[in-house]
């Protein structure tokens, strides 16, 4: 008798009010829009600017692109590669400020992108080709969420190269963060 068997998370967390998976997709969906926007509204001189040796705005937007290419490419993986790949929480998902207070101190500590994450020169003329690039990531991603119950985002994990092993729930937090964090980044350097 061949019987299916559901494997069911074995630790349930509670999303915080605003970020379950409805939550997550439209702050994902907002984050990145707004990033866009930014980028777009620098003046082409803006754009390409390196100030005191930092990345260009074209590479901001480059390297964001390649980090929610990089989660959709693992989430696109069925359900039990994951796990046979990364294993399975054994821990309940941290909340959003722990996971951010996280990365600031792994940045704190020299915590940089390295590999794959590093980004390329985008020149003006790809300004708006590497936006289409990324909404479309974006869109590619929530699709890819919707695939998890509230459960599983706590369940299945995903390696991150600076925090480790994170939560799909984790991971998506960090995403919704972290364009932000480069959103920020990119004006200070041009001093805005």
């Amino acid at each position: 008798m061949n019987k299916s068997i559901k494997i069911e998370p074995a630790i349930v967390s509670q999303p915080e009010p605003g970020m379950n998976k409805e939550g997550i997709i439209q702050q994902l969906r907002v984050n990145h829009q707004k990033f866009c926007e930014a980028v777009l509204l620098l003046t082409d001189e803006e754009f390409i600017s390196r100030a005191n040796g930092k990345w260009t705005a074209g590479q901001q937007l480059d390297h964001i692109y390649r980090s929610v290419n990089a989660l959709n490419l693992g989430l696109a993986l069925p359900k039990f590669i994951i796990r046979l790949y990364a294993g399975k929480a054994n821990r309940p998902s941290k909340t959003y400020e722990a996971l951010i207070a996280k990365y600031k101190l792994r940045l704190g500590a020299g915590g940089k992108a390295v590999g794959r994450f590093l980004p390329r020169e985008i020149g003006n003329k790809e300004k708006l080709s590497q936006k289409e690039k990324l909404i479309n990531a974006v869109e590619s991603l929530c699709k890819k969420i919707n695939r998890y119950s509230e459960p599983q985002l706590d369940y299945y994990i995903l390696p991150h190269p600076l925090l480790g092993k994170l939560t799909i729930r984790e991971m998506l937090y960090f995403t919704i963060y972290h364009v932000e964090h480069h959103q920020n980044l990119t004006l200070k350097n041009l001093g805005k």
